[in-house]
Order: structure tokens, then sequence, then C-alpha cells
């Protein structure tokens, strides 16, 4: 019995206990973890920048995996992946695409997170019939307003965070109000949750050439959302710094089937701090 039949008949229900797998294709050994029934459309999360599978909440995961087969992967040159990052978004959706189909899936659904939710508006215009829905949190068109704004503001805050001694996602994810500051400070906690076989930090390298795709997506000419026809849920923080929340809008209106949700006093991370409204939210969008 291979890995994936093993992992099939003894489903896990949390993600701090999922254990990491590898399949290999295209060159790439890809590092997944995979828990939830093994019934109806997979949910496959696509992650954001400089993530790795330890970056994801569990909490988020967890509620998604009550009802869904969820699978979260390391792009190709992070973490535990092999490979070198590309620098395009088109070329991480092509991996994201050998990915799924190395797993032997013929439909998923897809949430894609900030750069993960630029990734999945590709695979869904390169790959239509491979995707049934579409949940895009904290992300924004190409040559969205502000997108390449990304690199400088992730240093700026990065500087911070080391000055004050914290983690730059206190900044870049959460607002700076008492409700933000103390979202981001359980936000951060529940990161720490899995304490056996964690990921491998992103290198240096590979953040700088990821930073550099997300640079140039925020340059690039505005792509005609109105092909994209399958059901879409767009979700963000009111006040989002890295990808601005008018991007989240903008998305809603271009897009033909879309539902938009805006969390108050929310940042970038706003299904993260609003964790039980999303889950309820997504998971209602993906069954109806």
């Amino acid at each position: 019995m291979d890995n994936r039949q093993e992992a099939r008949h003894n489903a896990v229900t949390s993600y701090k206990d999922a254990p990491t797998r590898t399949v290999s294709a295209g060159g790439v050994d890809f590092a997944y973890r995979e828990l939830g029934p093994r019934t109806g459309v997979p949910l496959v999360l696509v992650t954001h920048l400089a993530a790795v599978l330890d970056n994801w909440d569990p909490r988020v995961v967890d509620g998604l995996a009550a009802k869904h087969h969820v699978i979260a992967f390391d792009n190709r040159g992070v973490g535990a992946s092999t490979g070198t990052t590309p620098n395009t978004i088109q070329a991480m959706a092509k991996d994201a695409v050998t990915f799924i189909r190395a797993l032997g899936l013929t439909q998923v659904d897809l949430l894609g997170f900030s750069m993960g939710g630029m990734i999945s508006q590709v695979i869904v215009q390169d790959e239509p019939q491979l995707v049934r829905k579409l949940i895009l949190a904290g992300t924004g068109p190409a040559g969205g307003e502000g997108i390449k704004n990304v690199t400088k503001l992730s240093h700026l805050d990065t500087v911070r965070a080391l000055l004050t001694f914290q983690d730059p996602k206190q900044f870049l994810f959460f607002t700076r109000t008492a409700n933000g500051r103390r979202a981001g400070k359980q936000f951060l906690a529940r990161l720490k949750e899995r304490t056996e076989n964690r990921d491998k930090a992103i290198s240096l390298k590979a953040y700088f050439t990821q930073l550099s795709a997300i640079h140039r997506w925020g340059l690039e000419r505005p792509q005609d959302l109105s092909v994209i026809t399958l059901p879409v849920l767009v979700a963000n923080g009111e006040s989002d710094r890295m990808v601005p929340t008018q991007n989240s809008v903008d998305l809603a209106r271009r897009l033909p089937d879309s539902d938009l949700v805006i969390y108050p006093d929310a940042g970038h991370g706003g299904i993260f701090q609003f964790h039980d409204q999303f889950v309820a939210k997504a998971l209602d969008f993906l069954q109806r």
C-alpha cells in the first residue's frame, strides 16, 4: 500500500497531527499534508508569500477539514518541496496544477490566500475544467492597486518587527488597533501548536524570488476576469495594507459569479482573525 492509499484509509482530523508526505512530478518532490474525510471534491490550499506548510492557521484548516478533504502543499523550491522557486505567478500556477494532477485529482476546489490567490486566478484560467469553486482571500487581480508596493511594505514591516522583537506578520496581517494586536498574537501562537516534524522555513533567495513575482503581477495589464464563470467567494479585512482591500472589491465586481465578505477592523489576515465566521461562510459556499 503506497503513502497515498494508506493516508486515505486513515483520515487525519487535526492539521497539527497531519503527516508531511511527498509526491514526485515534473522533477519536483512536492511536500504536502492532507486531512479530513476522503469524499467529495478536495479543497486545495494555495499559500502566501514566504509561507510553508506551518503557516496555515490550524483553526481555518481544521474547520474546513471537518467537512472536506483538505490538502495543503509547499510550492516548488519552498519548505520541504525541492526545485527552484519560479519568478512568475504563471509558473507557480503550472507547478500547482502539476502537483494536483500528481495526486490523481481531476477536480478540486481552491482556497488561495494572498499570493496564493494570484496563483489560483491563473489556475482557473489555464485549467477551467480542473476547478469547481474558488475562494480568494487577501488578494487582488493582475495590475491591481498597490500590489507592486508589496516589496517595499514587506521590507519596512520586517525592519519594524526586528526593532520591536516581533513577527513581521503582526504588522503585515493585522491592524494596529487593540483588536488587531490581540488577534495577531493569538494567530502567531496557533501557528506554533504543531511541535513535531515542522516544515523548513523558506530560504531568503526563494522569498526574494516570490517578491519579484508579486511585483511583476502588480505591473501586469489587467486580465479579463469575466472568463472566470465558476462561483467565487472573495474575502478580506477592511484595512489590508499588503494587498489593499479595494482589490477585493474590484475582484468581486469583475467576477461574474462572486460573493464578497469584508471583515471589520481587520487587515490582510482577516480570515485568520475572523476564523470562525470565515470557516462557516466558506463551508456554506462550498456546500451550496
